[in-house]
């Protein structure tokens, strides 16, 4: 059973803070070694086996403020000092290194370098032992198969990500996820005052099936002028695992129904993408307020459903 009324959460919007930058003066040591071995491919993208070479160009192209690689343009001091970019928009046109006035010179001796490097996936300890040609690793890494995982709590903006055995356990101790055994479910949700809610979303309830979790997500918002509720299914997986999978949802009363069929979404989709997408079950307020019954001054939905894995 899901939580009632009382689980109702408001959708906050996070706002990001300022900070100050300074030079980071330790390097991170790569190791050379030609013993290395591959053992999984990363997915996305096609990419070598084993360990780059040139560590020490390499290093070079670490950017002193943020420790991130460096990509076109790479910028320089008169010194000689390089940053990339992202922080030279940062820094107000001065070098974080010598203090001296940035002006717009690039580093394309540099940036040509790059070019010959080969380097591995940041998400090496993760699991992907692919290396790439060093202008071909960042578009890797965006689809990389070994990549975290965002929390898909959706009661708050939570930053926290990691595998899906890091977050399930993220979801039942921080965030007291109710986690239930099976594959079908019959939840209800109450609210009173329900015209009061415009933008609103219910506690998260997760399933163990097949071995595999569910997310079922519950939410009041606008469509347009149209206040609805939108019942939904993600899947704590690859897009391409989820499509193993599908759902039904259903809700009624009174001699009336509606229902909903479909692939559960990846959680690699965040559940407001998800939603804006409209891929779920849609009860406009006023059928979900007649399917309630009563005088229509609380919210008590029945939602039933289940998952199956298809052959």
């Amino acid at each position: 059973m899901a939580p009632g009324g009382s689980a109702l959460k408001e959708v906050l919007e996070s706002n990001s803070t300022g900070m100050d930058y300074e030079v980071k003066t330790t390097k991170v040591e790569v190791s050379n070694s030609n013993n290395s071995k591959s053992t999984k491919s990363g997915g996305a993208g096609t990419g070598k086996y084993g360990m780059h070479s040139n560590n020490g160009v390499y290093e070079l192209l670490e950017c002193p403020v943020c420790t991130n690689l460096m990509y076109p343009p790479i910028h320089q001091c008169p010194n000689g000092h390089t940053l990339c970019s992202n922080c030279k928009a940062r820094v107000q046109n001065t070098c974080p290194t010598c203090r001296y006035e940035l002006g717009n010179i690039r580093c394309l001796a540099l940036e040509k370098v790059a070019e010959s490097l080969e380097v591995p996936c940041r998400y090496q300890s993760l699991g992907c032992h692919d290396i790439f040609p060093y202008y071909s690793k960042l578009k890797h890494e965006q689809h990389c198969r070994f990549r975290p995982y965002a929390c898909p709590y959706a009661g708050s903006e939570c930053l926290v990500t990691g595998d899906i055995s890091t977050l399930v356990v993220h979801l039942k101790d921080d965030h007291k996820v109710d986690m239930h055994d099976g594959c079908t479910f019959n939840h209800r949700y109450v609210k009173s005052n329900p015209h009061e809610v415009e933008n609103a979303t219910w506690m998260l309830t997760v399933f163990n099936c097949f071995g595999r979790q569910f997310c079922l997500h519950f939410e009041a918002f606008q469509l347009g002028m149209a206040p609805v509720y939108m019942a939904f299914l993600r899947f704590m997986g690859d897009e391409n695992e989820a499509k193993k999978f599908s759902y039904s949802l259903e809700v009624g009363a009174h001699g009336r129904k509606l229902t909903w069929q479909g692939i559960p979404r990846s959680i690699r989709d965040s559940h407001r993408k998800v939603r804006d997408s409209q891929d779920g079950l849609i009860i406009p307020r006023n059928l979900a307020l007649y399917f309630s019954g009563g005088d229509r001054q609380e919210l008590k939905l029945r939602v039933t459903g289940r998952i199956w894995k298809e052959e």
